[in-house]
Protein backbone atom coordinates (compact mmCIF):
# COMPACT_ATOMS: atom_id res chain seq x y z
CA UNK A 1 0.00 0.00 0.00
CA UNK A 2 2.70 2.50 0.93
CA UNK A 3 4.66 1.56 -2.17
CA UNK A 4 1.67 2.27 -4.41
CA UNK A 5 0.94 5.52 -2.57
CA UNK A 6 4.53 6.65 -3.08
CA UNK A 7 4.42 5.78 -6.76
CA UNK A 8 7.07 3.04 -6.79
CA UNK A 9 7.16 1.03 -10.00
CA UNK A 10 8.15 -2.03 -7.97
CA UNK A 11 4.89 -1.98 -6.03
CA UNK A 12 2.55 -4.92 -6.18
CA UNK A 13 -0.26 -3.53 -8.30
CA UNK A 14 -3.86 -4.82 -8.37
CA UNK A 15 -4.43 -7.69 -10.78
CA UNK A 16 -6.67 -5.55 -13.04
CA UNK A 17 -3.76 -3.19 -13.77
CA UNK A 18 -2.05 -5.41 -16.33
CA UNK A 19 -0.90 -3.46 -19.38
CA UNK A 20 2.06 -1.13 -19.31
CA UNK A 21 -0.09 1.96 -20.10
CA UNK A 22 -2.52 1.00 -17.32
CA UNK A 23 0.30 0.59 -14.82
CA UNK A 24 1.84 3.91 -15.82
CA UNK A 25 -1.48 5.75 -15.63
CA UNK A 26 -2.38 4.11 -12.31
CA UNK A 27 0.87 5.17 -10.65
CA UNK A 28 0.69 8.65 -12.16
CA UNK A 29 -2.66 9.16 -10.45
CA UNK A 30 -1.08 8.75 -7.01
CA UNK A 31 1.99 10.85 -7.79
CA UNK A 32 1.38 13.51 -10.42
CA UNK A 33 -2.33 14.01 -9.75
CA UNK A 34 -2.45 13.93 -5.93
CA UNK A 35 0.05 16.07 -4.05
CA UNK A 36 -1.22 15.78 -0.47
CA UNK A 37 0.41 12.78 1.25
CA UNK A 38 -2.58 11.99 3.48
CA UNK A 39 -4.99 12.11 0.53
CA UNK A 40 -2.63 9.95 -1.50
CA UNK A 41 -2.56 7.29 1.19
CA UNK A 42 -6.32 7.22 1.76
CA UNK A 43 -7.09 7.18 -1.98
CA UNK A 44 -4.56 4.39 -2.56
CA UNK A 45 -6.09 2.34 0.25
CA UNK A 46 -9.61 2.77 -1.16
CA UNK A 47 -8.56 1.94 -4.72
CA UNK A 48 -6.60 -1.19 -3.80
CA UNK A 49 -9.35 -2.47 -1.50
CA UNK A 50 -12.03 -1.90 -4.13
CA UNK A 51 -10.09 -3.66 -6.89
CA UNK A 52 -9.34 -6.58 -4.55
CA UNK A 53 -13.07 -6.74 -3.71
CA UNK A 54 -13.90 -6.85 -7.44
CA UNK A 55 -11.30 -9.54 -8.12
CA UNK A 56 -12.82 -11.76 -5.42
CA UNK A 57 -16.16 -11.45 -7.25
CA UNK A 58 -14.87 -12.35 -10.68
CA UNK A 59 -14.13 -8.89 -12.10
CA UNK A 60 -10.49 -9.52 -12.97
CA UNK A 61 -10.12 -6.79 -15.57
CA UNK A 62 -10.99 -3.10 -15.63
CA UNK A 63 -13.53 -3.60 -18.43
CA UNK A 64 -15.34 -6.21 -16.32
CA UNK A 65 -16.09 -3.70 -13.55
CA UNK A 66 -19.64 -2.35 -13.78
CA UNK A 67 -21.75 0.13 -11.79
CA UNK A 68 -23.28 -2.90 -10.08
CA UNK A 69 -19.88 -3.82 -8.64
CA UNK A 70 -19.34 -0.27 -7.39
CA UNK A 71 -22.85 -0.11 -5.89
CA UNK A 72 -22.37 -3.48 -4.16
CA UNK A 73 -19.06 -2.36 -2.68
CA UNK A 74 -20.58 0.89 -1.44
CA UNK A 75 -23.55 -0.99 0.05
CA UNK A 76 -21.18 -3.27 1.96
CA UNK A 77 -19.15 -0.34 3.26
CA UNK A 78 -22.22 1.45 4.61
CA UNK A 79 -22.83 -1.41 7.05
CA UNK A 80 -19.35 -1.15 8.57
CA UNK A 81 -18.21 2.45 8.03
CA UNK A 82 -19.52 5.94 8.68
CA UNK A 83 -21.12 7.79 5.78
CA UNK A 84 -18.26 10.34 5.37
CA UNK A 85 -15.75 7.49 5.09
CA UNK A 86 -17.86 5.73 2.45
CA UNK A 87 -18.25 8.95 0.48
CA UNK A 88 -14.51 9.57 0.60
CA UNK A 89 -13.70 6.06 -0.66
CA UNK A 90 -16.26 6.30 -3.44
CA UNK A 91 -14.74 9.65 -4.45
CA UNK A 92 -11.31 8.03 -4.57
CA UNK A 93 -12.49 5.28 -6.92
CA UNK A 94 -14.47 7.74 -9.05
CA UNK A 95 -11.49 10.07 -9.48
CA UNK A 96 -9.16 7.16 -10.26
CA UNK A 97 -11.46 5.86 -12.97
CA UNK A 98 -11.84 9.36 -14.41
CA UNK A 99 -8.06 9.52 -14.68
CA UNK A 100 -7.93 6.11 -16.39
CA UNK A 101 -10.70 7.10 -18.83
CA UNK A 102 -8.96 10.33 -19.87
CA UNK A 103 -5.79 8.27 -20.35
CA UNK A 104 -7.71 5.88 -22.67
CA UNK A 105 -7.15 2.93 -20.33
CA UNK A 106 -10.90 2.46 -19.69
CA UNK A 107 -13.89 3.03 -21.94
CA UNK A 108 -16.11 4.61 -19.28
CA UNK A 109 -16.26 5.29 -15.55
CA UNK A 110 -18.48 2.69 -13.80
CA UNK A 111 -18.51 4.77 -10.60
CA UNK A 112 -20.08 7.85 -12.18
CA UNK A 113 -23.68 6.72 -11.85
CA UNK A 114 -23.32 5.32 -8.32
CA UNK A 115 -24.56 7.53 -5.51
CA UNK A 116 -22.98 7.50 -2.08
CA UNK A 117 -24.87 7.55 1.22
CA UNK A 118 -26.53 10.80 2.19
CA UNK A 119 -24.74 12.74 4.87
CA UNK A 120 -25.29 16.19 6.29
CA UNK A 121 -23.58 17.61 9.35
CA UNK A 122 -23.90 21.04 10.89
CA UNK A 123 -21.75 20.24 13.89
CA UNK A 124 -18.35 18.61 13.84
CA UNK A 125 -17.32 15.55 15.83
CA UNK A 126 -13.96 16.90 17.02
CA UNK A 127 -13.81 17.03 20.84
CA UNK A 128 -13.49 20.61 22.11
CA UNK A 129 -12.07 21.87 25.40
CA UNK A 130 -13.55 24.75 27.30
CA UNK A 131 -11.23 27.75 27.78
CA UNK A 132 -10.81 26.70 31.41
CA UNK A 133 -9.79 23.16 30.41
CA UNK A 134 -7.37 24.44 27.78
CA UNK A 135 -5.73 26.74 30.34
CA UNK A 136 -5.65 23.87 32.85
CA UNK A 137 -3.86 21.66 30.33
CA UNK A 138 -1.29 24.28 29.33
CA UNK A 139 -0.55 25.24 32.95
CA UNK A 140 -0.16 21.60 33.98
CA UNK A 141 2.74 20.90 31.64
CA UNK A 142 6.00 21.06 33.65
CA UNK A 143 8.47 23.37 31.95
CA UNK A 144 11.61 22.41 33.86
CA UNK A 145 12.55 20.08 30.99
CA UNK A 146 13.08 20.68 27.28
CA UNK A 147 10.37 18.20 26.33
CA UNK A 148 7.87 20.04 28.53
CA UNK A 149 8.70 23.35 26.88
CA UNK A 150 8.32 21.72 23.45
CA UNK A 151 4.95 20.16 24.27
CA UNK A 152 3.56 23.41 25.70
CA UNK A 153 4.73 25.34 22.63
CA UNK A 154 3.18 22.82 20.24
CA UNK A 155 -0.20 22.71 22.00
CA UNK A 156 -0.16 26.50 22.37
CA UNK A 157 0.61 26.94 18.67
CA UNK A 158 -2.34 24.80 17.58
CA UNK A 159 -4.67 26.55 20.02
CA UNK A 160 -3.74 30.15 19.29
CA UNK A 161 -3.27 29.87 15.50
CA UNK A 162 -5.89 27.16 14.70
CA UNK A 163 -3.05 25.26 12.97
CA UNK A 164 -3.52 21.73 11.72
CA UNK A 165 -1.14 19.22 13.27
CA UNK A 166 0.57 18.65 9.91
CA UNK A 167 1.27 22.36 9.49
CA UNK A 168 2.58 22.61 13.07
CA UNK A 169 4.94 19.62 12.92
CA UNK A 170 6.08 20.66 9.44
CA UNK A 171 7.40 24.05 10.62
CA UNK A 172 11.05 24.97 10.49
CA UNK A 173 12.75 27.25 13.00
CA UNK A 174 12.78 30.07 10.44
CA UNK A 175 8.97 29.92 10.33
CA UNK A 176 9.03 31.74 13.67
CA UNK A 177 10.28 35.27 13.05
CA UNK A 178 10.11 38.81 14.39
CA UNK A 179 8.18 41.50 12.57
CA UNK A 180 7.09 44.93 13.85
CA UNK A 181 8.44 44.07 17.30
CA UNK A 182 6.16 41.05 17.50
CA UNK A 183 6.74 37.34 16.94
CA UNK A 184 5.03 35.87 13.87
CA UNK A 185 4.58 32.31 12.65
CA UNK A 186 4.45 30.99 9.10
CA UNK A 187 2.28 27.91 8.53
CA UNK A 188 2.34 25.79 5.39
CA UNK A 189 -1.22 24.50 5.25
CA UNK A 190 -3.14 22.17 2.93
CA UNK A 191 -3.18 22.90 -0.78
CA UNK A 192 0.20 24.61 -0.68
CA UNK A 193 -1.31 27.64 1.08
CA UNK A 194 0.94 29.72 3.30
CA UNK A 195 -0.52 31.48 6.34
CA UNK A 196 1.38 34.12 8.30
CA UNK A 197 0.02 35.22 11.67
CA UNK A 198 1.16 37.35 14.62
CA UNK A 199 1.51 35.38 17.84
CA UNK A 200 -0.80 35.73 20.82
CA UNK A 201 1.31 37.02 23.72
CA UNK A 202 1.07 33.65 25.51
CA UNK A 203 2.20 31.77 22.41
CA UNK A 204 5.04 34.23 21.96
CA UNK A 205 6.28 33.43 25.47
CA UNK A 206 5.96 29.66 24.88
CA UNK A 207 7.91 29.77 21.60
CA UNK A 208 10.64 32.06 22.89
CA UNK A 209 11.14 29.87 25.95
CA UNK A 210 11.27 26.66 23.91
CA UNK A 211 13.53 27.91 21.10
CA UNK A 212 16.03 29.41 23.56
CA UNK A 213 16.13 26.26 25.69
CA UNK A 214 16.54 24.03 22.63
CA UNK A 215 19.30 26.20 21.16
CA UNK A 216 17.54 26.35 17.80
CA UNK A 217 18.12 30.01 16.95
CA UNK A 218 21.29 29.22 15.00
CA UNK A 219 19.61 26.45 12.95
CA UNK A 220 16.91 28.18 10.87
CA UNK A 221 16.38 25.22 8.49
CA UNK A 222 15.98 22.69 11.30
CA UNK A 223 12.52 21.29 12.19
CA UNK A 224 10.92 23.43 14.88
CA UNK A 225 9.31 20.56 16.78
CA UNK A 226 11.75 17.67 17.06
CA UNK A 227 11.89 14.33 18.79
CA UNK A 228 14.22 13.94 21.76
CA UNK A 229 17.01 11.38 21.60
CA UNK A 230 16.20 8.45 23.83
CA UNK A 231 17.72 8.74 27.29
CA UNK A 232 18.91 12.31 26.70
CA UNK A 233 17.60 15.86 26.74
CA UNK A 234 19.02 16.58 23.30
CA UNK A 235 17.09 17.30 20.12
CA UNK A 236 17.37 14.57 17.49
CA UNK A 237 17.11 16.79 14.44
CA UNK A 238 14.09 14.82 13.19
CA UNK A 239 10.57 16.24 12.98
CA UNK A 240 8.06 15.08 15.56
CA UNK A 241 5.72 12.59 13.79
CA UNK A 242 1.99 13.22 14.04
CA UNK A 243 1.48 9.87 15.80
CA UNK A 244 4.00 10.90 18.48
CA UNK A 245 2.24 14.25 18.87
CA UNK A 246 -1.06 12.44 19.36
CA UNK A 247 0.43 10.15 22.02
CA UNK A 248 1.96 13.17 23.77
CA UNK A 249 -1.37 14.99 23.83
CA UNK A 250 -3.06 11.95 25.35
CA UNK A 251 -0.45 11.75 28.10
CA UNK A 252 -0.62 15.47 28.86
CA UNK A 253 -4.43 15.47 28.98
CA UNK A 254 -4.52 12.52 31.38
CA UNK A 255 -1.87 14.10 33.60
CA UNK A 256 -3.88 17.35 33.68
CA UNK A 257 -7.05 15.51 34.72
CA UNK A 258 -8.86 16.31 31.45
CA UNK A 259 -11.69 13.84 30.89
CA UNK A 260 -12.50 14.99 27.33
CA UNK A 261 -11.21 12.55 24.70
CA UNK A 262 -8.78 14.97 23.04
CA UNK A 263 -7.03 14.50 19.71
CA UNK A 264 -4.64 16.52 17.54
CA UNK A 265 -7.54 18.47 16.02
CA UNK A 266 -9.04 19.37 19.41
CA UNK A 267 -6.94 22.50 19.81
CA UNK A 268 -7.90 23.84 16.40
CA UNK A 269 -11.57 23.54 17.34
CA UNK A 270 -10.94 24.87 20.85
CA UNK A 271 -9.18 27.97 19.52
CA UNK A 272 -11.88 28.70 16.94
CA UNK A 273 -14.69 28.35 19.49
CA UNK A 274 -12.90 30.56 22.05
CA UNK A 275 -12.24 33.19 19.37
CA UNK A 276 -15.89 33.29 18.32
CA UNK A 277 -17.11 33.42 21.92
CA UNK A 278 -15.04 36.54 22.46
CA UNK A 279 -16.53 38.49 19.58
CA UNK A 280 -14.50 37.19 16.64
CA UNK A 281 -16.21 36.93 13.27
CA UNK A 282 -16.80 33.71 11.35
CA UNK A 283 -15.17 35.19 8.24
CA UNK A 284 -11.96 36.09 10.12
CA UNK A 285 -11.92 32.69 11.81
CA UNK A 286 -12.17 31.00 8.41
CA UNK A 287 -9.31 33.15 7.15
CA UNK A 288 -7.05 32.32 10.11
CA UNK A 289 -7.93 28.61 9.90
CA UNK A 290 -7.33 28.58 6.12
CA UNK A 291 -10.85 27.35 5.36
CA UNK A 292 -12.07 28.02 1.84
CA UNK A 293 -15.65 28.26 3.14
CA UNK A 294 -17.17 29.50 6.40
CA UNK A 295 -19.38 26.41 6.33
CA UNK A 296 -16.32 24.36 7.24
CA UNK A 297 -15.46 26.77 10.06
CA UNK A 298 -18.98 26.42 11.44
CA UNK A 299 -18.30 22.73 12.09
CA UNK A 300 -15.74 23.85 14.69
CA UNK A 301 -18.04 26.42 16.31
CA UNK A 302 -19.33 24.89 19.55
CA UNK A 303 -20.91 27.99 21.07
CA UNK A 304 -24.28 26.30 20.74
CA UNK A 305 -23.14 23.66 23.25
CA UNK A 306 -23.53 26.25 26.03
CA UNK A 307 -27.07 27.03 24.89
CA UNK A 308 -27.96 23.35 24.73
CA UNK A 309 -26.65 22.76 28.25
CA UNK A 310 -28.63 25.72 29.60
CA UNK A 311 -31.80 24.41 27.99
CA UNK A 312 -31.28 20.90 29.32
CA UNK A 313 -30.91 22.28 32.85
CA UNK A 314 -34.40 23.75 32.52
CA UNK A 315 -35.79 20.23 32.88
CA UNK A 316 -36.55 20.39 36.58
CA UNK A 317 -37.83 17.11 37.97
Amino acid sequence: MDLIASGSSSARLPSQIVSRPAQQRFLEFFTAQIRNLNTRRSYAKAAVEFLAWCEARGARSLDAITPIHVAGWVEGLTSTHAAPTVKQRLAAVRHLFDWLVTGHVMQSNPAHSVRGPKHSRRRGKTPVLSPEEARQLLDSIPTDTLIGKRDRALIGLMTYTFARIGAATGMEVRDVYAQNRRLWVRLHEKGGKQVELPCHHSLEAYLDDYIAAAGLKEAPRAPLFQTIRRGTAVMSGSSLPQANAYAMIQRRAIAAGISTAVCNHTFRATGITAYLKNGGTLEKAANIANHSSTRTTQLYDRRSDDVSLDEVERILI
